[in-house]
């Protein structure tokens, strides 16, 4: 009976009791709320948020999450990303499961050389975590399909140019007569001027089935325009030489003169080898 004692005055020394006995069924239930808290409490831990600036371009969401994940347990990863383009921006919000591991990796990566870049780490103060932060982490990233630079730079078909025009040209309408109503007396070509003029019925017949040019209309006037042009343009690039003419009389008049000349030029030459030899048979 002693022990027995024993064990249930320490018991009923830990059992709390309240002051009025009227309210001790509201104390007891209060008391198991506060011990339910302290439970919890000690079970889960204050997750943590770090930012992370300077990132490399190549580093994307996988590879940062096997990075990190090296320090201890990731919940969410956002990296920022361009609407347009889809290429990371280089910086990225990073949650773990303990504010003591965020500070450990805080200090750690900081000032760390990474792919030539220094990244720059941080911890993010709790009351500036935004409570849509990380709204779609959990989604994976997807690229657009259909980024704006394709979008405004795609080839459009006559029907959207017939519709842009005629909303440019609307639009340049209503800004002349507000333009008139203030009293103001200003002309510029605008839009309307670098629309091209719709083709005649005139002109549909001396267009070409082959090209776009018109065909001209082949008149005697304008074939011998052509010719005249045609014979300056041979005229300025040919250079010719003309010689005086000579005759056929003179050309064998002249032969005769130069036989005859070297006949007597042989005759006199024998003359003179002959006198030579005489001389020699007197001696």
């Amino acid at each position: 009976m002693s022990e027995s004692g024993a064990e249930a005055a320490p018991a009923a020394a830990k059992e709390l009791l309240a002051l009025n006995p009227a309210q001790e069924s509201e104390f007891r239930k209060k008391v198991q709320e506060v011990k339910k808290k302290k439970s919890g409490k000690a079970n889960r831990l204050t997750p943590g948020v770090i930012y992370v600036s300077h990132l490399p371009r190549n580093l994307v969401e996988p590879q940062l999450k096997s990075y990190f994940g090296q320090f201890g347990k990731i919940l969410r990863l956002r990296l920022s990303r361009s609407k347009k383009t889809g290429n990371s921006k280089g910086y990225a919000f990073i949650e773990f499961d303990c504010d003591e591991v965020a500070k450990i990796v805080a200090e750690t990566m900081n000032n760390y050389l990474m792919g030539e870049r220094l990244i720059k780490c941080q911890v993010f103060p709790p009351e500036k975590v935004h409570e849509k932060l990380f709204v779609g982490s959990e989604r994976g990233f997807k690229k657009p399909t259909y980024p704006a630079v394709t979008r405004y730079n795609k080839k459009h078909t006559e029907e959207e140019i017939a519709k842009m025009t005629g909303k440019l040209l609307r639009k340049e309408s209503r800004l002349r007569k507000r333009i008139a109503a203030y009293g103001i007396e200003y002309e510029f070509p605008g839009f309307a001027a670098q629309v091209p003029k719709k083709k005649s019925s005139s002109d549909a017949g001396n267009v070409s089935s082959c090209t776009d040019d018109s065909t001209p209309v082949c008149t005697p006037s304008f074939l011998e325009r052509r010719k005249s042009t045609a014979a300056e343009n041979d005229a300025d690039d040919e250079i010719i030489i003309k010689m005086p003419a000579v005759d056929k009389e003179e050309d064998s008049e002249e032969e005769e003169e130069e036989e005859e000349e070297e006949e007597e030029g042989s005759d006199e030459e024998e003359e003179e080898g002959s006198e030579e030899d005489s001389e020699e048979e007197t001696e």
